[in-house]
């Protein structure tokens, strides 16, 4: 009985953390046109995310300690595994958890339009170049034409 729920309980953890990396279609692509204006070296939070590693590593030790020996012996073996792979999953998330270099790029759009986009660095980029813009808000990428 006890295998049943933790079995249970580690298919829904699963299914959260995959619906939440779902990424969703992007609704229209705008694309813009203009010149670069200026370009500075900025810094990119890193989007991974601690509580999805500690999840995963949590289920991964739950998985391993209900291998091992049985009755009493395996809740405490499942127990463990739990808070270790928690643990270990937490520590491997936060050594990817690093700034991205990036670069802060000012484009002035054909109509006139001052736009400010921060995107991993892009080689070839320079003041004076024609870009398209694509997309908006985060979303938002400076190419050469």
């Amino acid at each position: 009985m006890t295998m049943k729920f933790f079995s249970r309980i580690a298919a829904l953890a699963l299914a959260l953390v995959l619906a939440a990396c779902a990424t969703s279609q992007p609704e229209d692509i705008t694309i813009r046109q203009g010149t670069i204006e200026q370009i500075r070296p900025a810094q990119i939070q890193s989007n991974v995310h601690t509580g999805v590693g500690a999840v995963l590593g949590g289920l991964t030790g739950l998985g391993i300690g209900s291998l091992i020996g049985g009755g009493t012996g395996r809740d405490v073996a499942m127990v463990v595994g739990a808070i270790g792979g928690t643990i270990g999953g937490a520590e491997v998330a936060r050594r990817y958890d690093r700034p991205l270099e990036g670069q802060e790029i000012f484009v002035r759009t054909n109509s006139g339009v001052l736009v400010q986009v921060t995107q991993p660095v892009t080689p070839g980029l320079r003041v004076g170049q024609k870009v398209f813009i694509q997309g908006k808000g985060e979303n938002a990428r400076v190419v050469p034409q």
